[in-house]
């Protein structure tokens, strides 16, 4: 599979780690263009290109990038994409610590659906409440007991079905955490966001959610 991300901290380049040890050919970009990424592209195999280049052909494209910076993505950066690619949003809304007031979010909207609205294409929000060590070392063949598993929230059935079975690749149990606009369950402050919990666990904690912010996740 063909998978473009764009950000390479904490979870992209770990992301892009371990999409390239599992054979996928990983295209990656950040802001300050593929020179910087040299160090990583020789580690993984990956091909370091710009943002513009990183969903060309692209299966599926993670934007994992800090929330205020995702109106700046360049117009149709998926133009180039293969039909029906699946969009990843990994991305967290942290107005006090980085952010600063996005007013939708503020008003209730999800944070990825504030996403999907600004790029213009529907995303599945997924790998947002994990440690990127973890998500690096802590992933164990499927059925192993209590495997830590990771909401996956999204409209499109087949497109969440794609980010599901990624996840499972990567050793984590997959737990389908509903449509997009149900995605506060597992936003920051939520009772799963951090935590390692198995399937189970992550079922509880996403009913376990309150659908108000706490104020230290409010700007």
């Amino acid at each position: 599979m063909k998978i473009g991300i764009i950000g390479a901290g904490n979870i992209g380049g770990t992301l892009t780690r371990r999409f390239s040890e599992l054979g996928h050919h990983v295209a990656v970009a950040n802001s300050r263009g593929p020179e910087t990424l040299r160090e990583l592209a020789l580690e993984t195999g990956a091909t370091a290109v710009s943002v513009e280049q990183a969903a060309l052909d692209a299966d599926v494209v993670v934007v994992t990038i800090p929330e205020n910076k995702v109106p700046n993505l360049p117009v149709g950066f998926l133009d180039g994409a293969a039909k029906n690619v699946v969009v990843i949003d990994t991305g967290n809304y942290y107005p006090q610590q980085r952010d600063g007031r996005i007013a939708e979010i503020e008003d209730g909207m999800t944070e990825s659906r504030w996403v999907a609205n600004q790029i213009g294409y529907p995303v599945v929000k997924a790998f947002n409440g994990i440690q990127a060590l973890h998500l690096l070392s802590h992933g164990k063949p499927e059925g192993t007991p209590h495997r830590i598993a990771l909401p996956v929230a999204g409209d499109d059935g087949r497109a969440k079905r794609v980010v599901m079975d990624l996840v499972n690749q990567l050793g984590f149990d997959p737990v389908d955490a509903g449509g997009l606009d149900d995605s506060w369950r597992q936003e920051p402050g939520s009772p799963v966001y951090g935590r390692d919990f198995d399937a189970d666990g992550v079922r509880l904690a996403l009913t376990e959610a309150v659908h108000v912010r706490s104020p230290e996740w409010r700007a």
